[in-house]
C-alpha cells in the first residue's frame, strides 16, 4: 500500500529523464517509478463494464478492498455512469451513492481514493469524506467551480479530454487532427487551472479514450501517447473494456481483457504513469512485466 512519501525511483526508460511530481493532498509521487494501477469501483446500476454488480454500498466496499488486495494503488469511485447515452444523475442521488463508500474505504485503506464526478459539490463532499483526487471527465468545462474545489483542498486533479457530454459524445465526433487538438486542449486547461489556483503538480492528463472519439480517433491517440509527455505531467490511460476493443476484436465486454491489457502495455511503453482498469490483478502482472523489460533497454 502507498504511504505518505514518494516511492523509490524506478530505473525504466522514459521519454524524459527528468522527474515529474504529482501531489494529491497527503500523497506524493515522483515519476519515473512503476506505473500506478487505478482500480475502478462503479457505484452505479447501469455501468457498461459490470452492469451494476457493485451498486450496493456493501458490495462496492468489498470490491474496493479486493482490488487493493490485488494490487490497486488508487481506487476510482463513481456514482454516475459516463457510458455513451447514460442518463444524468441528480446531485443528491450521486452523493447518496458514493459518500458512504468513500468514508468506509478511507477508514480501511492507505491509498488515494479518487472521486469520479463532474459536479463540484460532489467532489467537495467526497474530499471531506476522505478522497484525495478528483477525476473530472468534464475537465471543468460544464461548471467552472471545480478548480476552486481542487485548489482549496490541495487534491489531485485528473483532467480528461472529451468532446460533448455522455449523452452526445458519440454522435458523430469530428476532429481535423485529434492528436493535435487534444494537445491544444491540455495546454488551455493547464493554463486555466493554474489561473484558478491549481498548480501543475496537482494535475494528471487523460486523453479520454472513448469519450467523444471514433474507433479511429482512439487508435490514433493510443499510437501517439508519447506526444503528450511533453506537458511534463503524468498521463492516465483508461482503455479498459471499452467498445473500440470490442469493435476491432469482435468481443463483448466480458471477453475484452486481452485487448485491454494490450492497451495498458502499450501505454506504459509510451510513457503513461497511471493505468485505469477494471481488471487489477491481470493489469498489474502485464504492466510490471513490461516495466521489467523496459528497464533493460540499451541506449
Amino acid at each position: 500500500m502507498l504511504g505518505d512519501g514518494p516511492k523509490p525511483v524506478h530505473n525504466r526508460a522514459v521519454p524524459d529523464p527528468g522527474k515529474i511530481n504529482f501531489r494529491a493532498r497527503r500523497f506524493h509521487f515522483t515519476f519515473p517509478q512503476p506505473a500506478l494501477i487505478m482500480g475502478v469501483v462503479n457505484v452505479t446500476p447501469d455501468s457498461f463494464s459490470d452492469g451494476g454488480r457493485f451498486f450496493d454500498p456493501d458490495q462496492a466496499v468489498a470490491h474496493g478492498l479486493e482490488l487493493v488486495a490485488q494490487g490497486a494503488e488508487i481506487l476510482d469511485i463513481g456514482g454516475e455512469s459516463t457510458r455513451p447515452g447514460a442518463t444524468p444523475v441528480e446531485e443528491t442521488e450521486e452523493l447518496r451513492r458514493v459518500i458512504p463508500v468513500i468514508e468506509r474505504l478511507a477508514a480501511r485503506v492507505e491509498i488515494p481514493l479518487s472521486i469520479d464526478t463532474v459536479k463540484p459539490a460532489v467532489a467537495r463532499a467526497a474530499l471531506q469524506a476522505g478522497a484525495s483526487i478528483v477525476n473530472d471527465v468534464g475537465a471543468a468545462r460544464q461548471d467552472g467551480a471545480m478548480p476552486g474545489v481542487v485548489a482549496e483542498s490541495g487534491a489531485g486533479y485528473i483532467c480528461m479530454h472529451a468532446q460533448g457530454t455522455p449523452q452526445t459524445m458519440q454522435v458523430g465526433p469530428v476532429y481535423a487532427d485529434v492528436v493535435r487538438e487534444v494537445g491544444e486542449f491540455f495546454g488551455e486547461r493547464l493554463a486555466r487551472l493554474a489561473a484558478g489556483g491549481v498548480p501543475a503538480d496537482q494535475v494528471v492528463l487523460d486523453v479520454g479514450v472513448g469519450f467523444g472519439k471514433t474507433f479511429e480517433h482512439n487508435l490514433q491517440l493510443l499510437a501517439n501517447l508519447r506526444r503528450f509527455t511533453t506537458w511534463r505531467r503524468p498521463l492516465l490511460v483508461g482503455a479498459s473494456r471499452k467498445s473500440f476493443i470490442g469493435r476491432l476484436l469482435g468481443t463483448e465486454v466480458p471477453a475484452r481483457l486481452p485487448g485491454s491489457l494490450a492497451c495498458a502495455v502499450l501505454a506504459v511503453a509510451s510513457g503513461a504513469q497511471i493505468i485505469r482498469t477494471h481488471d487489477v490483478a491481470e493489469t498489474v502482472q502485464a504492466v510490471r512485466m513490461t516495466e521489467a523489460i523496459l528497464a533493460r533497454t540499451q541506449e
